[in-house]
This record gives structure tokens, C-alpha cells and sequence, in this order.
């Protein structure tokens, strides 16, 4: 009974690797599946009531569908080939808008986690379930490049079989991690830099926003211009507005490369920076692009943007710097470069995301570069994040003393000079006891024994420049015992009082006898060998 019940309550985790693992898989391979038709169907759902709507449709529903199925697949980065342009040339549409690319996204990231929170401890079974949701995924979006092909926005067969599997992936594997409670790398540093760079994350594409956002509210007529000359009827004006709203977090990647320094391209050989516009810039017309500056020099207006990118890396280096108070600043330095590099890593991803061509020769390349971007962002995160975060850390440590480190210590230990041991002074020394020992001495040694209290036996001695002419010890050869409680002189056999302190100035004669005091009764005295001459005791 007691087998039974032990084997009933197996955790969840034994249950998907051992008796349940091929259950397990199918159920996450079909709920990939099932992922990849709910954001196909709602994509498929808006795009066809935007066709019915259209009072003058110039095409059917078929081709509606095709057109769904290429904005599918371009808001997982696929780069669709537009063949009825207006030159007949097949051209390349490579701009993902992001925000169509937050509903496939939470869908796989929403299906990992829900499959492996009952297992958060289990590494093989999460390998193993991230597999099979991608696997189911990737089955229907196949199917989706297949239909695409015979529409008028077919899919570019190489970017589909390199940017659908890491995309699809890449959100699985945030799933898997939010399952498993977001752990981050045990190693203290890494960990340090990567929550330190969370916070700079959100600076950027905000301050981005902002610098965007003001620079078309000061274009607002150009922007309403070229709304109003794209459409006419209200349905397409609609289409117009929910295309330029999928587009609002692009245009805030716009806005923080722009600030970050290397900007905007504009086509082949053009280019938006701060300093100005170079070039001539080729970009459609379109409502969000009227906010691009114009010709001409950069004023203070545009300079302003780097603002973004200053607040960013004070963000970056204030959360390293609170982190550290207790390591040196070598280390809090090197944690603040490794969350500047973190941050261009994942700036420069972002970038590359935002940016794609629009089409062919002049077009081909449009939003920012993506490697300019991470490196202006390391930079950037590297000049001012690592002084803010020693200077945090030393405000931090004003006024007190920090504890010192572990490892610093043990260093300092091994290296340290020894330091000579201090003992105790003993009980003669907190109370000096003339000692009547009948050792042979000399006459200064037999003084300094009867005198001094201190010595007289075997090893006992002291110098000349110790014992002053008054007869008493000097202050540093004497050490009061202020710890030790006050205890009687101890009498020892056959030993004389102590010499008052009248008569000091009069040396006593040492005793004559040569019996060790404390010889018991029982044993015949045994004179102590004479010491050779020259010997100072």
C-alpha cells in the first residue's frame, strides 16, 4: 500500500520524461500548430474586413487571403518580393512593423510557458517541449509559404527558411525561461549587469518615441498632407492609420539610432543624423515618414536627441553602481562594460528588426544600420555608464567604512608581513616577588634579582639601560596588568619579604645559601651548575 501511494504521488516532472513524455510531446507540437492558425486567422479576419469594406475592391477574396498570408509571414521577418510594382520588376519588402509582430510572438511564447510550468526544473523536458511547439509551428507556417507563392506577395524562399525558425525559436525560448521564474546567471556580475540593463532597454526606445513623436508634431502638416493624398474614402484611410499605427515602435527604434549618432538611411547614399541630412533622400510618401528632418545643418533641436542615449548609460551605470558598494571599483567597472555591451547586443538586434528595404535600387536600404547602432550604443554605455556607476558606488561608501571583501582579505593574509605575537604579561610582572634563589651570580645579576623582583633565576635578567640608577624599572620595561584581577604576592619558601620602598638605595646581599627553595624535604639539595664566565644571564 505504501509502494502505491509513493508511485501515485510522482512529481509532474518524472511523469513527462518516463510514463508520459510522448503524450507530452504531440500535445506541444499540436498546440504549436493551433498557435500558428490563431494569429493566421486573426490576421486573415482584419484583412478581409478591410476588403469588404473597400467600396471599390480590385480584387477577390482570394487574393485577400494571399495578401494575409505575406503580412503573416513578414511579421516573423520573412521578406516578401511585391511583383505588381509599377516597372514590373519584382521588388523587395523587407520592413517588418513590429507591432504586428506582438501577436505571433505571445502566442508561441504564451504556448512554451503554459507546457512547461508544471515542469520548471526539468532542462530536458523544456529542450524537449520548446522542440516540439516549434516544430508544430513551423509545420503551418510551411504550408502559409507555400500558398504565398502563387499571390502576389510571395515569399522570398532564403529568408524564410533562415528568419522563421529563429524568430519562432527565439520566442519559444522566452517562454521556456518565463516558465522557469526568469532565473538569471548564478555568476553575482553577470547577473548585476543583466538588471542593470533592463531599465537602459526601456530608456532608449522611450527617449526614442519622444524624439520621434516631437519631431512629428512639429510636421504635423506635411504628416496630415500626405495622410489625407493616400486615401480618399474613409476605408482606406483606415488601412492607412492601422498600417501607422503597426509602425509606431519601428518609428521609435527610428527615433533612438537617430539619437544613439549613426541615424536614419534613406536610401542608398542618404542619411539622417543630428548633424543634418547628407544626400538625397528616396523614401515614399508616407504620414510618419514627414517626420525626417529636412535639408540642411542639424540645429540644437536635433542635438537634443542625444539626450537618449546620455540617460540611458546614467540609468545603466546608477544600477551597477548601487549593486557595488561592496566590491572594488575594478570590478564595478567591468560589470558596467558588460552591461554596455549587453545593451548595444541587444540595440543592435532591435535596429535590425526596424529597418529592411522597400524596394529596389534606391530603396533597398532604409532605417537604421544595424551594426552602427549596437556600437554607438556600447559606446555610449561605456563612456558614461562605467564613471557614473564608480561614482555611485563611491557616494555610496561616504562616511563608512566598508566591510572588506572576502577575497581581498585572504589576499592580504597571504601576502601580509607576520606580526610578532603579543603575549600577556605574566603574574610576576603585574606584581614583581623578590625571589630568594640561591643560584650563583655576579653582583650586579644578584642585585637585579634582589632589587628588581623580577629576576635572579635562569634566564631572567635584565639589561643595564633598564634598570636606572634609582634602583626601580623603567616604563617600558614594565607592563601593568589592568585586565588581570588583583592578586596577593605569593610567599614562597624560605624567600624574604619584600624590601621596602625606604630601602632601595640599599642593595640586600644575595643569600649565601645555594638550596633551591623549592626542593621538597625529602630530596637532598642539588647546587645548580655554575654558569661559565662571560655568561649574562
Amino acid at each position: 500500500m505504501t509502494h502505491l501511494t509513493e508511485h501515485t504521488a510522482a512529481p509532474p516532472a518524472e511523469s513527462l520524461v518516463q510514463g508520459g513524455r510522448s503524450a507530452a510531446l504531440a500535445t506541444a507540437f499540436v498546440r504549436g500548430g493551433v498557435a500558428a492558425g490563431l494569429g493566421l486567422g486573426a490576421l486573415a479576419v482584419l484583412v478581409t474586413a478591410a476588403w469588404i469594406s473597400s467600396p471599390y475592391p480590385d480584387s477577390g477574396p482570394g487574393e485577400a487571403l494571399h495578401t494575409a498570408a505575406g503580412l503573416w509571414l513578414l511579421a516573423h521577418g520573412v521578406d516578401l518580393i511585391r511583383t505588381d510594382t509599377v516597372s514590373g520588376l519584382p521588388a523587395p519588402l523587407g520592413v517588418t512593423p513590429l507591432l504586428l509582430m506582438a501577436l505571433p510572438a505571445w502566442l508561441v511564447h504564451r504556448t512554451a510557458r503554459s507546457i512547461l510550468e508544471p515542469y520548471p526544473e526539468e532542462r530536458a523536458a523544456s529542450v524537449a517541449a520548446v522542440t516540439a511547439v516549434c516544430g508544430g509551428y513551423l509545420l503551418v507556417a510551411a504550408g502559409v509559404v507555400l500558398y504565398s507563392a502563387s499571390g502576389s506577395l510571395p515569399a522570398d524562399l532564403l529568408s524564410a527558411g533562415l528568419w522563421l525558425p529563429l524568430t519562432v525559436g527565439a520566442f519559444a525560448a522566452l517562454g521556456a525561461w518565463t516558465a522557469a521564474g526568469r532565473p538569471l546567471p548564478r555568476q553575482e556580475h553577470a547577473a548585476v549587469a543583466l538588471r542593470s540593463v533592463a531599465p537602459a532597454l526601456v530608456v532608449l526606445p522611450a527617449g526614442g518615441a519622444a524624439v520621434f513623436g516631437a519631431s512629428l508634431v512639429w510636421h504635423a502638416g506635411a504628416a496630415q498632407e500626405s495622410f489625407a493624398g493616400l486615401a480618399g474614402e474613409w476605408s482606406g484611410r483606415l488601412s492607412v492609420l492601422l498600417l501607422a499605427l503597426a509602425l509606431v515602435p519601428n518609428a521609435a527604434l527610428w527615433g533612438t539610432s537617430y539619437g544613439l549618432g549613426p541615424g536614419l538611411a534613406l536610401g542608398t547614399g542618404a542619411s539622417a543624423t543630428p548633424l543634418g541630412l547628407s544626400g538625397d533622400p528616396a523614401v515614399p510618401p508616407f504620414p510618419l515618414l514627414a517626420a525626417l528632418p529636412g535639408e540642411g545643418p542639424g540645429s540644437w533641436a536635433h542635438w537634443a536627441a542625444l539626450a537618449v542615449p546620455c540617460v540611458a548609460a546614467v540609468v545603466l551605470g546608477a544600477g551597477v553602481g548601487r549593486s557595488a558598494r561592496s566590491w572594488t571599483a575594478r570590478e564595478a567597472a567591468l560589470t558596467a562594460m558588460i552591461g554596455a555591451w549587453a545593451c548595444g547586443a541587444v540595440t543592435a538586434l532591435l535596429a535590425g528588426a526596424a529597418g529592411g528595404p522597400l524596394g529596389a535600387g534606391r530603396l533597398a536600404a532604409f532605417g537604421p544600420v544595424w551594426w552602427q547602432a549596437g556600437a554607438a550604443a556600447v559606446l555610449w554605455c561605456a563612456a558614461v555608464g562605467v564613471p557614473v556607476a564608480l561614482g555611485v558606488r563611491a557616494w555610496g561608501l561616504r562616511g563608512t567604512n566598508p566591510a572588506p571583501d572576502v577575497r581581498a582579505g585572504a589576499w592580504a593574509e597571504t601576502w601580509a608581513e607576520p606580526q610578532p605575537a603579543v603575549r600577556a604579561p605574566s603574574l610576576a610582572q603585574a606584581a614583581p616577588v623578590p625571589l630568594a634563589v640561591g643560584a650563583p651570580s655576579d653582583e650586579d645579576d644578584g642585585e637585579a634579582g634582589g632589587e628588581g623582583g623580577g629576576g635572579g633565576g635562569e634566564g631572567d635578567s635584565y639589561d643595564d639601560d633598564s634598570y636606572d640608577d634609582d634602583g626601580g624599572f623603567e616604563s617600558y620595561d614594565f607592563l601593568p596588568a589592568a585586565w588581570e584581577p588583583a592578586l596577593p604576592n605569593p610567599v614562597l619558601p624560605n624567600a624574604p619579604l619584600p624590601t621596602p620602598p625606604s630601602a632601595a638605595a640599599t642593595p640586600t646581599p644575595p643569600p649565601t645559601s645555594t638550596a633551591p627553595p623549592s626542593t621538597p624535604p625529602s630530596m637532598p639539595p642539588v647546587a645548580p651548575p655554575a654558569p661559565p664566565e662571560g655568561d649574562a644571564q
